[in-house]
């Protein structure tokens, strides 16, 4: 334990820091190798000193820009080890080591057998003595100079840099001529389905019948999705899927103007993505209809988002579930400040970048690639008139190079603008002027306000699912949708509408379809 004493560097100021109080916080401890947990806190007193005299915002206004108002441990670093002693035992050198020679006549046959179950699962498929000549040689070589544990530390190094580990190789079949459809084998299915479903390599199970020959069984396949969407590692759906899909990755570099947003932190940001993350997540884990992403009745929320949302009785900094009223604006995507704020400026909202979100995320058509050389929203107004973003985008279509594509955009984007850059509700915009949010889809449907333009999406659920198919096959394959899928596409949102589109549906749909389990011979 240590006793933090404040240094004031000058104390007639009305803002002060303590300067240097944390400088020689430093302890060294014996600790045997493994994992251990740490942890580092002060001890809560009720006279802790504040980090500011004044607290005009939530927001406060220390170096991180950080919620926190008590002194508080920002970071922890652990180095070393210091003169270690032996030979440390953890998990991941106790499935490195699945042998130990007993003696040194028995030390290449041990390196061998660890060097193999290496292999196989760093490669993806089982191994032949070609693939073991040259992690087996850099073996010899360092063991040569060193121990046992340094030759298998070299050997490990030629695994992990070998372009089997690095790629994902599918190697057309020796008898097939370019050009060439063809399904591919069970060990490359394993692959392709573990980097979908868990972004990382097939587990031994998977791997197993897929070398057996046993996973192209379609009863034996479906089996195997069901259980990989159960295991912790689906979570990689919800951090990379989502977060590509949805944009969440652009809350880390999105940053409204502190001095318009001044509530604004990373705390809140922080509270953003770990909103949509929870509910996509839900969806996932609960087997939900797709459809739930529009219009679900529910939301997760900790007490700092909900006072964002105007939400009461919310309280504490943990997650959890939390059902909307009935009129809520809340319910599903569009209602969430995750991507209120990733398709906004830093100093206000945007109804194009709003509109093409939905085009491109919800509908699944995008708009054409502006021109060369756009103008910029206009600043200029009348003499004693504040436009409204309304009045400014339609003077912006008054030019011919804008109108096209912004008559599709800004019509579905303006229907946000109950909403201003960080996603909290508004009544009015600039100049105390009612918002009027009138809009209209490019099929011509009106609608107000965001919960208009749910109703009429949902009018046509389809239309939403096919979307939502398109972004899952185009991440499955880590390719871009051509004419030619469009059947696939088609055929797993009919098979899935039996479903009431539930998400396993639609994983199911891809895992089966032709582009999924087939590939072009070079």
């Amino acid at each position: 334990m240590f006793t933090v004493t404040p240094k004031r560097l000058n104390q007639q100021a009305q803002y002060y820091t303590d300067a240097e109080a944390d400088k020689h916080l430093k302890v060294r401890m014996a600790v045997k190798a493994g994992p251990h947990d740490i942890g580092a806190t002060f001890i809560k007193k009720d006279s802790a000193l504040l980090e500011t005299e004044h607290q005009p915002y939530q927001a406060h206004f220390n170096f991180y820009r950080h919620p926190r108002t008590q002194p508080a441990v920002y970071s922890v670093s652990v180095t070393g080890p210091f003169d270690a002693t032996g030979v440390g035992d953890t998990p991941s050198r106790r499935r490195i080591f699945v042998c130990r020679p007993a003696k040194t006549s028995d030390e290449e046959r041990c390196a061998t057998n660890i060097i193999s179950n290496l292999a196989r699962r760093a490669y993806r498929r089982q191994v032949t003595n070609d693939d073991l000549r040259v992690p087996l040689a850099f073996y010899k070589d360092a063991r040569a100079e060193g121990n046992f544990e340094a030759g298998i530390e070299m050997a490990l190094r030629a695994v992990l840099t070998s372009t089997e580990f690095i790629f994902r190789i599918e190697r057309d079949p020796e008898n097939i001529g370019p050009n060439r459809s063809y399904r591919i084998n069970d060990v490359d299915l394993a692959s392709r389905l573990s980097f979908f479903l868990w972004s990382s390599i097939p587990d031994d199970e998977l791997l197993d019948l897929a070398i057996q020959g046993k996973l192209h069984d379609p009863a034996i396949l479906e089996r195997q999705v069901r259980r990989m969407l159960a295991d912790s590692r689906a979570q990689s759906l919800e951090s990379n899927f989502a977060g590509q899909w949805l944009y969440l990755r652009n809350l880390a570099t999105a940053g409204p103007d502190g001095r318009q947003f001044p509530d604004f932190d990373d705390n809140l940001r922080q509270a953003f993505r770990r909103e949509t993350e929870l509910f996509f997540e839900s969806i996932v884990k609960e087997d939900r209809s797709v459809v739930d992403l529009l219009n679900a009745n529910y939301t997760f929320l900790n007490e700092r988002l909900a006072k964002h949302y105007g939400i009461p009785n919310v309280y504490g900094s943990n997650f959890r579930r939390v059902t909307l009223a009935n009129d809520s604006i809340r319910g599903g995507l569009l209602g969430q400040a995750s991507i209120l704020t990733v398709t906004s400026y830093a100093n206000r909202t945007s109804p194009v970048l709003r509109g093409k979100w939905v085009l491109e995320n919800i509908l699944g058509t995008p708009p054409p690639p502006p021109p060369p050389n756009v103008p910029p929203l206009t600043e200029d107004n009348p003499v004693g008139k504040v436009l409204t973003m309304r009045e400014r985008m339609a003077q912006h279509r008054t030019n011919p190079a804008c109108s096209s594509c912004h008559q599709l955009m800004d019509p579905i984007g303006l229907s946000f603008e109950h909403f201003d850059a960080t996603g909290r509700w508004r009544n009015q915009s600039e100049g105390d002027i009612p918002i009027d949010a009138a809009g209209a889809l490019p099929s011509g449907t009106t609608f107000e306000g965001v919960t208009g333009l749910k109703r009429a999406l949902l009018n046509r659920p389809e239309l939403f699912v096919t979307t939502v198919t398109e972004k899952m096959l185009t991440y499955a394959l880590g390719r871009g949708m051509d004419y030619y899928d469009a059947p696939a596409v088609r055929a797993i949102t009919r098979e899935a509408r039996n479903n009431d589109y539930r998400f396993s549906s639609l994983i199911l749909g891809v895992v089966k379809s032709a582009p999924f389990q087939m590939r072009r011979s070079q």
